[in-house]
């Protein structure tokens, strides 16, 4: 392999390295491979470009827009898989590590895309909650609703996952429709530029939409102004230095930091060793201890087992690690690579010998790793690592010290109370898991533990089949945690979208609130068409358009028939004694379902048209119950419209239930699918 020359993306251009630069070293050869060096870089340029060219043509977007866009690059990234592979062996990462990090960087841009498409709107404003009503009579409201920064987002990645680091990222700002500016660790860049060449080879985002930055970021966190957002994955000492930047801290710019983790597993005290849960635990913890080579924010490194167990579960961990081949990540046999660098390589040894002032190192040696492969000699590989620290509760390192490697130790505790504050002592991690059975210990492990968590992994014979494992941080939950690990909150769906907009406390009218949000809110000005509505195709229907149907009078006949037809012979309906003794209920009331049916009766247009299928309803309440002999009106009203497929369309429908005295009776939130307005060619 010749030597790479890295280059940065600014400005819709490649620029090449120049003046100071940074060679970078193969972690399996040691051989230098790459350089880069970010001098040639304006950062105020790239700041401009982001926010006048990149910003603006996203924000032209609607979120499902932007979300069409999101798995077409995903897609496309798909396809080029292969070659990110070759180079992610130089990492001293396994295929299987790779998969990790590339396929896994992939799959989360496609569930953003796919949460973009079906839980935010067809519109460039996202409505967060429901409408608050700020006076008496309904005519003043308020609503939280969210909007794209004009700024950029600049992520700082860390090594350990040149590709997954910045696509989790990367896949939430875009959604947004912010620009970002991508600083990858410079360690692995390479695998982190090749990836960016794709994604901009494949012209799928408009110029400005992200740029890249080969070195290091110079003055750029002192350009940065209260529209743009740091995002940062690491160390807390480079979280530390970053964001005390005075720049930051004065213009009180949004910091989203992953940092250091001590996570650890907790073995329930309902397990014995001949349980599948015993083996699940020891399968967890080797496979944290050699997957990347330890490198993991969320790998385990503290395992904790009732005491009369620590001896067995020491006794399997090292018997699965017999098993563990170290070496040539390229070589299929191979199950554990290198560590990043030599440096890398160093700082773990440093950090074990540490851990080892508190512990008994029961398994590995670090001056002794046995490779397997031809001109490995200058590679960075460690041996696992396992220690035993039998007395947690006076130790301090083991609880403070985070080897970001293969090394992991092992500690008794006495009940779950104990096992509760061992967790905690770390101060603050991404994810703990606990491996048990007994629903119980759950329960009591989240009262004890979750507020010094991010994640609760547990796991068991019922869920195991399917589990992601204890290390996997997935785009659905959230993933970060308190205290140590930084305080942030990265991912979790549309969770992870809401760090890159601004949420606006919007107060007026229904209508004028109608207009911001996109949806009919109850009280707005509601329009009425000669046609029926049902007649009407998805482009024809205006939000706010609506029918009223009715009235038709509840007989008495009508419950006692709904009751035997359906079996629902419930004493409200039927026994008017009992029903009177209710306090809910005048007397005998009619069901219900039999007004929901009414009222379908009354605004349905039956002949074949646009409206395809109701798909259901929402928010189903009844309040106020209805006799024999009260006359119900409906109102149906076009509440909001979204996109789903090239052909149709999700309308939701706001039903409103009325009474002879005009008193609501009941509402609810109608789903249908309707056609688009047909193609005609010119």
């Amino acid at each position: 392999m010749g030597l790479m020359q890295l280059n940065s993306f600014a400005g819709g251009k490649w620029i090449a390295p120049s003046g100071q630069t940074r060679l970078i070293k193969s972690a399996i050869t040691g051989e230098t491979i790459a350089q880069a060096g970010s001098d040639a870089l304006d950062f105020q340029d790239m700041l401009d470009f982001a926010r006048n060219t990149g910003g603006p043509a996203l924000r032209e977007m609607t979120f499902h827009g932007r979300a069409r866009l999101l798995k077409a690059l995903a897609l496309h990234l798909n396809n080029h898989r292969d070659e990110l592979y070759q180079l992610s062996y130089q990492t001293g990462a396994t295929l299987a590590d790779s998969k990790i990090d590339i396929d896994g960087g992939i799959g989360t841009m496609l569930v953003f895309a796919s949460k973009g498409r079906r839980e935010m709107p067809d519109d460039r404003v996202y409505s967060d909650g429901n409408t608050e009503v700020l006076s008496r009579n309904g005519t003043f409201l308020g609503q939280h609703v969210c909007t794209p920064l004009h700024g950029a987002a600049v992520h700082i990645n860390a090594f350990n996952f040149p590709v997954w680091g910045m696509l989790e990222k990367l896949a939430p700002t875009l959604l947004a429709g912010v620009p970002a500016i991508i600083k990858p660790a410079t360690d692995t860049s390479y695998v982190t530029e090749a990836c960016v060449r794709i994604m901009v080879e494949s012209g799928i985002f408009p110029e400005g939409s992200f740029q890249l930055i080969m070195g290091g970021t110079g003055d750029l966190l002192d350009r940065l102004g209260c529209q743009d957002v740091v995002s940062f994955t690491g160390s807390a000492h480079t979280a530390l230095s970053l964001r005390s930047n005075p720049n930051i801290l004065r213009n009180s710019i949004r910091f989203v930091a992953e940092q250091d983790s001590l996570n650890a597993s907790v073995l329930g005290p309902d397990v014995t060793p001949d349980a599948p849960e015993f083996d699940l635990f020891v399968k967890e913890a080797v496979r944290e201890i050699t997957t990347k080579a330890g490198q993991k924010c969320t790998a385990i490194r503290r395992i904790m087992a009732p005491a009369n167990l620590v001896d067995p579960i020491i006794a399997a961990i090292s018997a699965k690690l017999d098993k563990n081949t170290i070496g040539d990540p390229a070589n299929s046999a191979t199950r554990m690579g290198a560590l990043a660098s030599a440096a890398q390589a160093a700082d773990v040894l440093e950090k074990a010998a540490i851990i080892e002032t508190e512990a008994t190192r029961v398994y590995g040696d670090p001056n002794a790793c046995d490779v397997v492969g031809e001109g490995l000699e200058g590679g960075a590989f460690v041996a696992p690592m396992l220690f035993h620290c039998a007395d947690p509760d006076s130790a301090e390192q083991v609880h403070a010290t985070e080897a970001f490697g293969p090394v992991a130790t092992v500690m008794p505790y006495r009940d779950l109370a104990h096992a509760g504050e061992l967790l905690n002592r770390g101060g603050g991690s991404l994810v703990a898991s606990v491996i048990t059975h007994d629903p119980s210990v759950a329960r009591k492990m989240v009262e004890t533990s979750a507020a010094f968590h991010g994640r609760l992994y547990f796991n068991n014979r019922d869920s195991m089949g399917e589990s992601t494992g204890h290390g996997s941080p997935l785009p659905h939950m959230v993933h970060g945690g308190p205290g140590r690990a930084g305080g942030g909150e990265e991912m979790g769906g549309v969770r992870g979208v809401m760090h890159y907009m601004q949420r606006t406390a919007i107060q007026g009218s229904p209508d004028i609130l109608s207009a911001v949000g996109g949806t009919w809110i109850k009280g707005a000005t509601r329009k009425t068409e000669a046609a029926h509505p049902f007649t009407r195709n998805f482009d024809q229907l205006s939000i706010g358009e609506s029918i009223m149907a009715g009235p038709r009078t509840i007989t008495l006949e009508d419950i006692e028939h709904f009751a035997h037809f359906t079996g629902d012979t419930f004493y409200a309906h039927m026994d008017e004694d009992a029903a009177a003794a209710n306090p809910f209920f005048p007397g005998r009331v009619a069901h219900g379902y039999l007004l929901l049916s009414f009222a379908a009766g009354m605004f349905v247009e039956p002949n074949p048209g646009p409206v395809l299928a109701n798909t259901g309803l929402e928010g189903l309440s009844f309040q106020k119950p209805v006799s024999a002999g009260d006359a119900i009106s409906v109102t149906l009203t076009v509440q909001k419209k979204t996109k789903r497929t090239d052909t149709y369309g999700e309308v939701r429908w706001n039903v409103l239930l009325s009474n002879q005295d005009d008193e609501q009776v009941a509402e609810y939130t109608l789903l249908t699918m309707n056609e688009y307005a047909p193609i005609t060619e010119e």
